[in-house]
């Protein structure tokens, strides 16, 4: 059996989401973006709450199409709370079409989600040492300032930390997971990015 984080050893799905999504560089924008909005649904509850949800939040937010998204209006806020396959707080449905609208914006003034996002990280996956892994970092808060002012919500520093770790951005497996590798690649090409 491979030795994973501990955080992954406990459930089949938690194992799976570990060995072939945590940790890798992401690079594509949208996938980026549905990664934030889900850790922003994440906030107060457990990582595998939101996992075993992920297909039904993708079926209610119509696949995390932020063009479809950013149309949501109060009907579809009423339609989603009702939705007992999804969590349904008030607050982070308007802070997820919310953050649409922000991700479009951005978009539409030239700046490439992606491209913003490894340019503040660095360009490259962080690697941490393996020792304690932080709540929040000096990154996750100044990421966290970047996206408040760009209008995102629910992107307090803890919540963007554990995006960064979900995105590859940072890696934080444990010395000895056999995912230590996958988490140190290096960006594609520009022209090969999402």
């Amino acid at each position: 059996m491979p030795k994973r984080c501990h955080w992954a050893e406990s459930d089949p799905l938690l194992q799976e989401y570990h060995d072939v999504e945590w940790g890798v560089p992401e690079y594509d924008s949208r996938a980026l973006w549905e990664k934030l909005m889900l850790d922003g649904f994440q906030a107060g509850l457990s990582w595998l709450v939101i996992l075993r949800k992920r297909g039904a939040f993708r079926d209610a937010f119509e696949g995390f199409d932020p063009e479809r998204v950013a149309r949501f209006r109060e009907p579809d806020i009423e339609r989603l709370v009702a939705d007992a396959r999804i969590v349904r707080s008030r607050a982070k449905i308007e802070a997820t079409i919310q953050g649409a609208r922000a991700y479009l914006k951005m978009r539409d003034a030239g700046e490439d989600f992606s491209a913003f996002v490894w340019t503040l990280a660095g360009g490259a996956p962080i690697v941490n040492s393996g020792g304690a892994v932080p709540t929040q970092t000096p990154l996750s808060q100044e990421f966290s300032r970047a996206f408040k002012k760009r209008g995102f919500k629910f992107v307090g520093p803890v919540i963007v930390y554990a995006w960064m770790q979900a995105t590859g951005i940072v890696n934080d497996h444990a010395l000895d997971c056999h995912c230590r590798e996958h988490g140190s690649r290096t960006p594609p090409p520009p022209a090969q990015r999402g």
